[in-house]
């Protein structure tokens, strides 16, 4: 079966590593259109773009500026016409009937090439800075409130009106119209059990996060746990893993990249993170959460890692797609505009995994149709 491919594009500065020697930019519609168009080139299957209200501060100022993902992905839609392309809701501060609207919108927008990527929320200034933090109890209850919002979504999108009645939302006829033209897939990328148990129960994804640097199959066992909670459920749910990759021509020098950006790592940053993971002391605390905040390689939040020439890479990737129940992978790169072009002129031709995959080979790139 072919690995379906997408991008984590960075609608945050300087994408996914806290380090003063990494590439530093800011996030702009037009560096992400350039890097969805070239995925789209490539024939990647999509893109996704997270939400970030408060950023990290240190000497890189690391996710301190923003862009907001359903208004960037709105404007990608009309500058696409084959990549798929999710948003991600801030569930506590969006109410389900507008991101309903707006999902509607986006899919008309795109003619059908949209979903929706759903988040509880984890860092507490992201939304106290705004009074609309409801106490450190909703790291506890944060499933059960995304569980309601899921299913006012469902409504709406399916039938077009709903008057669910719940502990967090009350509707009262609400409507919805037009309704989306083609089925509405949801992402969810909870790892604790309550996060597990939601995407058995609702979502048609769920992202994990890879592991370790050069060790691709180490997420096996949050795959296996996904596959035991849709046995459960009767539903059909696959894993994406999320990967950072770090390529060049030979493994050494891949590697000394590596070992650079490691070297100008961002402590303050770092230390910010570490402390906002810590505050979710909760039963609900996620896996995830815990990954990413873990002081001891948070220079790539601790994100699974491939380092190598560009055949080493094909090769792990490949290795992603061999474990059970994961449908694919998605990635981020320490520089973004080139790693997807490396990615789809000297990557993926090599892996076995994207075989049938509609993509072009390498003669058939043109570069000015990149730059368009």
């Amino acid at each position: 079966m072919t690995m379906n491919v997408g991008i984590f594009i960075p609608i945050g500065n300087n994408g996914w590593l806290l380090s003063e020697n990494a590439p530093q930019y800011k996030p702009s519609f037009a560096l992400n259109k350039e890097i969805t168009l070239k995925a789209e080139h490539y024939g990647l299957d999509f893109v996704l773009s997270m939400i970030k209200l408060r950023g990290f501060g240190g000497k890189t100022e690391f996710w301190d500026h923003n862009l907001e993902s359903f208004t960037l992905m709105a404007g990608l839609a009309a500058v696409t016409t084959k990549i798929k392309l999710f948003a991600t809701s801030a569930s506590l501060v969006m109410p389900p009937a507008i991101v309903a609207r707006m999902a509607s919108t986006i899919d008309s927008i795109s003619g059908g090439r949209f979903g929706l990527n759903l988040v509880t929320g984890w860092q507490r200034p992201e939304y106290s800075q705004m009074g609309m933090w409801p106490g450190d109890e909703f790291f506890s209850t944060r499933y059960q409130y995304l569980s309601e919002y899921i299913q006012v979504l469902r409504d709406l999108w399916g039938k077009g009106q709903s008057d669910f009645k719940g502990a967090h939302f009350q509707m009262d006829d609400c409507r919805l119209s037009p309704q989306p033209q083609a089925d509405m897939k949801v992402i969810c990328a909870g790892q604790s059990d309550a996060g597990m148990d939601f995407s058995a129960k609702y979502a048609d994804y769920n992202f994990c996060f890879g592991k370790g640097v050069n060790t691709p199959k180490a997420f096996a066992p949050a795959a296996q746990k996904l596959i035991e909670a849709t046995a459960k459920t009767g539903r059909h749910v696959t894993t994406y893993v999320l990967m950072m990759v770090i390529a060049d021509e030979t493994d050494e020098a891949a590697r000394a990249k590596w070992e650079h950006y490691k070297a100008g790592a961002d402590q303050e940053a770092i230390a910010w993170l570490g402390a906002q993971g810590a505050a979710d002391t909760k039963s609900g605390a996620d896996t995830n959460v815990r990954q990413m905040t873990d002081p001891t390689s948070a220079v790539n939040i601790n994100m699974g890692t491939l380092v190598g020439s560009y055949a080493s890479v094909a090769r792990m990737l490949d290795e992603v797609a061999e474990v059970p129940g994961t449908e694919g992978v998605l990635l981020t790169f320490d520089d973004f505009v080139q790693g997807v072009e490396a990615f789809g002129q000297r990557i993926q031709p090599l892996m076995k995994s994207r075989v049938g995959a509609d993509t072009p080979v390498a003669s058939q790139v043109q570069p000015e149709a990149l730059a368009a």
